[in-house]
């Protein structure tokens, strides 16, 4: 629509680089908006503990009644109904939020284009609210290095997420734009290549 920023999705495999890329787009006058730091928000609200607790038990939270972000996603990356079912009780205050984020970004002049850099960006069907989508591919190997030692997870946690993730060929097909993240300061030149186009 005349006069509103452009809002850019970010997709590609876990540890692809999206809070990376998230991060130059900043640099460059973007306003993000991340919405793993919204859901961890999220997590401490009393009300989603308790609906979280009555699913998965007492054994997911720690000595301080919070929740072990590790424990927890053991527990739920088992099956797609798990999966699912935290998605739908995450999912809504999140993106919630974000279209609040959204609409208030919107109004600040000095802000270029709105970044989202959402996990589940396809899968929760928020690539329709893109104007331009930017796929950050890179190969396996740096993606699982780069997890392992961000302490997250190893191969086979890597795998059984993605498992539950559209894959990243279909994510790779419906991008506008792809920029490789196996280096970074070539990763810097790509987003300042396209940069003048994300915003048209």
């Amino acid at each position: 629509m005349q006069g509103k920023k452009n809002i850019i999705g970010l997709m590609g495999g876990i540890a692809s680089g999206k809070s990376t890329v998230a991060a130059e787009l900043a640099k460059l006058g973007c306003a993000v908006i991340d919405a793993d730091v919204i859901a961890k928000q999220f997590l401490l609200d009393e009300e989603i503990k308790k609906q979280l607790r009555q699913k998965f038990g007492d054994d997911v939270f720690d000595e301080r009644g919070q929740i072990d972000r590790k424990k927890f996603a053991k527990k739920v990356f088992t099956c797609r109904q798990t999966v699912e079912l935290v998605n739908s009780i995450i999912h809504p205050p999140v993106l919630r939020k974000v279209e609040q984020l959204i609409e208030a970004y919107q109004l600040q002049p000095d802000i270029r284009a709105i970044v989202l850099d959402i996990p589940l960006l396809v899968e929760s069907g928020w690539e329709k609210r893109c104007d331009k989508l930017i796929f950050i591919d890179c190969c396996e190997p740096i993606r699982l290095k780069r997890a392992e030692k961000r302490g997250v997870f190893d191969v086979n946690e890597l795998k059984k997420r993605e498992i539950f993730q559209i894959s990243l060929d279909n994510k790779r097909k419906i991008a506008n734009y792809i920029v490789e993240n196996n280096d970074l300061s070539e990763l810097i030149k790509q987003i300042g290549n396209i940069f003048p186009a994300l915003l048209s």
